[in-house]
């Protein structure tokens, strides 16, 4: 309950910033990143229940198939600005919607797209523990390694979610955020 009760106090701090920035985008998006502001996907939630994440659009969009859980991001998609929304992780900024309806936390394993969380299911040792709690916002993982875009990565990736899980505390969160700071102001392991 403690955690959810901060979830929805950060949610809730963050909430005029998703505004601002919004408001900001609008005017910026048809110079540097014509499309619509917001983007949404389904992604793998706890229990394994899908759920739609909100972020901001920093893609064109695709033309054809979706990306295979084996395969790099499409960087040639992703637009100026989308690039520096992706760098500072102000892209992200919408999914404080999803803490909002309860379908993320602040802080927890980041949720990947269901059908490539469906392969890393089979694939990976200790992903299946993922689905134990809330996705999160930032995490253990993206703080240590930034994004995941190969096998080995997916695997550090799950270890480092089974150890928040196993030990998380609110010592270990306020260590994610104060850490998720220093990846928003330096960019490390954007994508």
């Amino acid at each position: 309950m403690f955690k959810r009760a901060c979830d929805i106090y950060f949610g809730v701090v963050a909430l005029p910033l998703v505004v601002i920035l919004s408001f900001v985008l609008l005017i910026l998006n048809p110079f540097f990143n014509p499309g619509p502001l917001f983007f949404r996907q389904e992604r793998m939630g706890r229990g394994g229940v899908p759920f739609q994440i909100w972020k901001f659009r920093t893609m064109a969009p695709a033309n054809g198939a979706r990306r295979r859980h084996d395969e790099g991001v499409e960087e040639d998609r992703i637009s100026r600005l989308g690039g520096v929304l992706r760098k500072s992780r102000l892209d992200e900024l919408p999914n404080f919607i999803n803490v909002l309806r309860g379908d993320m936390s602040v802080i927890g394993p980041r949720p990947d797209i269901v059908e490539h969380a469906l392969a890393f299911s089979v694939s990976v040792p200790r992903y299946r523990d993922r689905f134990r709690v809330k996705p999160g916002i930032t995490g253990l993982a993206q703080v240590r390694h930034g994004y995941a875009d190969n096998a080995s990565a997916v695997r550090r990736k799950a270890r480092n979610d089974a150890i928040y899980i196993e030990r998380g505390s609110i010592g270990m969160d306020l260590a994610i955020i104060a850490r998720t700071v220093q990846v928003m102001l330096t960019g490390f392991g954007a994508r």
